[in-house]
């Protein structure tokens, strides 16, 4: 047996591997990996994590071999935070483990693929009825709840449950947003309290608060260098937003030659860097002020894990630029709504025809839920490549 030192060196207010509110099926603990390393281990070895480098970003998949997918988005996401994490003294492998798994129920296409699965299902819902937390439609769809629900249930690699059976830690830290209406469906179904703060206030473990953070450090950095890499975003444009044109001139004045992708990819490092330390700094100052002492304590308070005012506010600017300038580009419309279309009409067919489903899903006592497990999982290419043999028509020559 060896001894697994999991809580060196984390600070009072860490999530402790040894202190864990557990998992859902008891297990015997591992000899030589803490509870969370395990889990960070179970999420890399998925069906769920593989299918992430093949689902869109922004990008299709096939528009560029060099644009990110959600695979690289949760490495980058699990980089940065691992980083503010060591600095903070919070559990690095918690961190970790939460930024692999945030994204396991994202559908394909992206933020198109997940709005039309929303419509679908909650189109099959009487306006004014209340619907159980097991059928058809209700729930609309998503995609927080459903990278839980591919971490409780939808994987299928273990003899005595369903799911990874992953800690209440890193299961509260995937649930990043829930509607009330669905917490309350989720609280019924399990007692372990995972959906418990949408009902009752207060906040996650600071693990989870910085993944939150991380995850849009990292999408604002690298939607910037694959809009400039797709020819939608210019430098040009990119010097009207005053958190890049801080960068972009640090950087052209320390290197007065640089140009091309090596003075966008010096902006961007710099932007990155002071953003980490900003949040590094600020959440420490937090932290101080609040006296918390235990992850108890973190989870009795609204959040800690912050942008200074000045950072934030700079953040958000960025935010809507990208929106305006790349997300909502004719050329990124035109493709988000073809997915649209395939999602919605694969929906349509496979409600009409549930022979065509996989066994294990034809068999679901809850049809819409388990057509839109399906969908979920697929990835863009798998998408297209399905709706063209069930429709004929070929959306994405």
């Amino acid at each position: 047996m060896i001894e697994v030192g999991g809580s060196m060196g984390l600070a009072a207010y860490a999530s402790h591997p040894e202190r864990s509110r557990g998992r859902r099926f008891p297990e015997p603990e591992a000899p030589t990996r803490t509870a969370f390393q395990r889990d960070r281990d179970r999420i890399i070895h998925s069906t769920a994590f593989r299918r992430l480098v093949y689902k869109t970003q922004v990008f299709l998949n096939h528009e560029g071999d060099l644009f990110r997918t959600r695979l690289t988005h949760s490495l980058e996401v699990a980089q940065l935070g691992r980083s503010i994490a060591r600095s903070l003294r919070l559990n690095e492998d918690l961190v970790e483990a939460i930024a692999l798994a945030h994204d396991l129920g994202h559908t394909p296409f992206g933020h198109a693929g997940q709005d039309a699965l929303h419509t679908c299902m909650k189109a099959l819902t009487p306006v004014g009825t209340t619907v159980d937390a097991g059928s058809d439609g209700g729930w609309g769809f998503e995609h927080n709840l459903q990278s839980l629900r591919v971490v409780d249930k939808l994987e299928e690699r273990y003899p005595a449950f369903d799911g990874l059976n992953l800690t209440f830690e890193t299961r509260e830290g995937i649930l990043k947003h829930c509607s009330r209406a669905n917490a309350q469906r989720l609280h019924a179904q399990d007692a372990s309290g995972v959906a418990q703060r949408f009902l009752q206030g207060g906040s996650p473990s600071l693990e989870a608060q910085l993944c939150n953070l991380a995850d849009e450090i990292a999408y604002n950095a690298h939607d910037i260098d694959d809009g400039v890499r797709s020819g939608l975003l210019t430098l040009e444009q990119l010097d009207e937003v005053p958190l890049f044109e801080q960068y972009h001139r640090q950087a052209l004045s320390a290197h007065p030659q640089l140009g091309g992708r090596r003075l966008l990819f010096e902006s961007i490092r710099l932007m990155l860097s002071d953003q980490v330390y900003d949040v590094i700094d600020t959440t420490r100052e937090r932290i101080e002020v609040s006296g918390v002492d235990s992850v108890d304590a973190v989870r009795a308070r609204g959040p800690l894990v912050a942008f200074s005012v000045d950072m934030g506010a700079r953040s958000q600017v960025l935010k809507g630029f990208l929106l305006r300038n790349l997300y909502r580009h004719p050329q990124v419309m035109e493709t988000t709504d073809r997915a649209r279309r395939v999602v919605t009409e694969l929906f349509a067919f496979y409600m009409q025809q549930p022979t065509e489903l996989p066994d294990a899903h034809a068999r679901s006592e809850h049809l819409a839920r388990a057509v839109a497990d399906y969908i979920a999982g697929m990835t863009d290419r798998f998408a297209i490549r399905e709706h063209e043999r069930l429709s004929g028509a070929s959306l994405f020559p």
